[in-house]
C-alpha cells in the first residue's frame, strides 16, 4: 500500500470508526458519560448503572420516589441528552 500524503491522527481514526460502523456505539457511550452532567450529582448519586440498548437508555435507580419524578420527566431528559450529545441519539429512557 502506497501512501501518498500524510495524514493526521484524527482523520485516520474518523476514517477507521466510520468503516467499521462504531461512530453509533461511541454516541451511546458519550451519551452515557453525559448523564452526570445533565441531571446533575444529586440525582446521579443515585444512580447505579446505565447503559443504551437500540437507542433506549436504560438507567438503574436505587430511589423509587426519585425514579417515579424522572419517568415523568423523561421526554425533557430525552431532549436533554441529545443536545448535550449534540444528535439524536436516544429515543427513550427506561428507569430499572
Amino acid at each position: 500500500m502506497k501512501r501518498t500524503y500524510p495524514r493526521q491522527i484524527g482523520d485516520i481514526i474518523t476514517d477507521a470508526l466510520d468503516r467499521y460502523g462504531l461512530n453509533d456505539r461511541l454516541d451511546e457511550h458519550r451519551v452515557c458519560a453525559l448523564w452526570p452532567e445533565v441531571v446533575g450529582q444529586g440525582i446521579n448519586r443515585y444512580t447505579v448503572k446505565r447503559y443504551v440498548d437500540h437507542g433506549v437508555l436504560h438507567v438503574h435507580i436505587t430511589s423509587g420516589p426519585l425514579k417515579n419524578e424522572l419517568s415523568f420527566n423523561r421526554a425533557a431528559l430525552v431532549s436533554a441528552l441529545n443536545s448535550a450529545a449534540g444528535s439524536d441519539v436516544i429515543t427513550d429512557i427506561v428507569f430499572h
